[in-house]
């Protein structure tokens, strides 16, 4: 029921939007953005399982590497394990926060931060963890495992990119 509840809310969040410095209407939140996107399910899933709708619903602002549904598929392959242990899992916070940036970093932002820091980026994700950023054959690569396949996708509480692969914290 909760969870129900939880998706209700967030579908009837896409009618709410703001307005960017181009005069284009944004949707409210990141969390509005991944559902819209049908490629997003197993992220959305993850976050009402994991508690974190109503956070990254909040003021923000976020930038959020987001994982496909393809990406999540391939990462439950490598781990051997099923969508349902993957929601029932006591790290699922933990891994989605990995892909969460406090601040709005817009690609520009991060290539910029990857030429100062000649070639790598290292950035502080809200678990406390860090991601590197790097360009490889024009493409930016998170932790040299995760392509950017999509950027910018703007929303009032922060930014979206979109990414090929989850992406692991390393162990302790």
């Amino acid at each position: 029921m909760k969870r129900t509840l939880i998706a209700l809310a967030l579908a009837f969040g896409l009618v709410a939007g703001t307005v960017n410095a181009d005069g284009h209407v944004m949707p409210a939140t990141v969390v509005d953005i991944a559902t819209s996107s049908d490629d997003f399910s197993t992220l959305v899933a993850a976050v009402v399982e994991a508690d974190l709708a109503g956070v990254l619903s909040g003021e923000g602002p976020f930038t959020v590497f987001a994982p496909t549904n393809d990406a999540f598929a391939a990462a439950l392959e490598a781990l051997g394990i099923t969508a349902e242990e993957l929601l029932a899992s006591p790290d699922l916070g933990g891994i989605l926060t990995y892909h969460v940036v406090a601040g709005k970093l817009m690609a520009a932002d991060v290539l910029a931060a990857v030429e100062a820091g000649n070639g790598t980026a290292v950035v502080e994700t809200v678990n406390g963890a860090t991601v590197s950023v790097t360009v490889e054959n024009g493409m930016v690569m998170i932790n040299g495992v995760a392509t950017v396949t999509t950027v910018d996708l703007e929303a009032g509480n922060g930014v979206v990119h979109v990414i090929d692969a989850v992406i692991l914290a390393p162990a302790n």
